[in-house]
């Protein structure tokens, strides 16, 4: 079987199971929260100190993407340089570990569990639509804005397994910067965290601070009326 397949199908399984012990008994449920950073910003070590433990579906194209390239036998270092890759070849498996991906969120979403989605953040009007989708649906949002210098963005990505193009980092890290006033409008003061990870330190404290106020939004009392709604009548089925 290939690894393409296997992740299909044990996204399946797990979407499944998320369906059958959690539902509307997740703790999480219609919370959404959105990462955004650039190439370099250190955005998913950033999730795993602020938004792990909180029983949310982390959603991340890059991963099975990574896992995908491999198995084709495409280096991830310096893959613009590397004779073996296409950018065709590329761009097709990319393509791929996004429509996967985006079942899975699709997934998660059915059952209106919470979930983290990871992006750049480069595209405004993407990050809206969303948003504005899932409010639809009745999830309350968040955002977690990892921000960097643009000189650690690009030593950072210099040393990554997987890295791109200096001049990609640079263009993705001033669009990211231009987007961040209009990301702190669309979410709000009180649902928007900007996290400075510019520096390495063993000093936790405002990661800590980041996953209490993570915490607080995952463990608040819905707002969105559509959700609460939706929760009354899922709790009446199952007593039936």
């Amino acid at each position: 079987m290939r690894l393409e397949d296997y992740l299909e199908e044990n996204l399946r399984y797990s979407i499944l199971l998320s369906y059958i012990y959690e539902g509307v008994y997740d703790p999480s449920i219609f919370k959404a929260i959105f990462l955004a950073g650039g190439p370099g910003s250190g955005k998913s070590f950033v999730a795993k100190q602020t938004t792990g433990g909180h029983g949310l579906k982390l959603i991340n194209s890059d991963t099975l993407f990574e896992k995908m390239a491999k198995e084709a036998g495409i280096s991830l270092k310096n893959m613009s340089d590397n004779p073996k890759t296409s950018m065709l070849m590329r761009n097709a498996i990319r393509d791929k570990a996004k429509k996967l991906t985006n079942k899975q969120l699709e997934g998660y979403v059915k059952g209106r569990l919470g979930v983290v989605i990871d992006g750049t953040g480069r595209a405004y009007p993407k990050i809206e639509s969303q948003r504005k989708r899932l409010e639809s649906l009745g999830y309350d949002t968040y955002m977690v804005f990892v921000n960097t210098t643009l000189d650690v963005a690009l030593e950072r990505n210099a040393k990554r397994e997987r890295n791109v193009e200096p001049e990609f980092v640079e263009k993705a890290w001033k669009d990211v910067q231009s987007n961040m006033g209009k990301f702190q409008n669309l979410f709000g003061n009180n649902k928007f965290t900007i996290i400075d990870n510019s520096v390495y330190t063993d000093d936790k404290t405002i990661f800590n601070m980041t996953w209490k106020e993570v915490m607080k939004f995952t463990r608040k009392p819905l707002e969105n009326k559509i959700a609460k709604e939706w929760v009354r009548k899922a709790l009446e089925n199952k007593k039936k």
